[in-house]
């Protein structure tokens, strides 16, 4: 299952700094996951300080 992140997001980009698929990106009010991209790590999840990244 893929990842998404929630309205925690603060836009800090450490989640897609580290993404090893690069399936992260800036959406309008926050990063977005590309579900058919994302491999479902949690890579993201481990490095975002606010823990805006969960499994769907």
């Amino acid at each position: 299952m893929a990842y998404k992140i929630t309205e925690k997001c603060i836009s800090c980009g450490a989640c897609a700094g580290e993404c090893p698929v690069g399936c992260i990106s800036q959406g309008e009010e926050r990063y977005v996951v590309d579900a058919n991209v994302c491999i479902s790590c949690g890579t993201c999840a481990g490095v975002c300080p606010v823990s805006a990244p969960v499994e769907e």
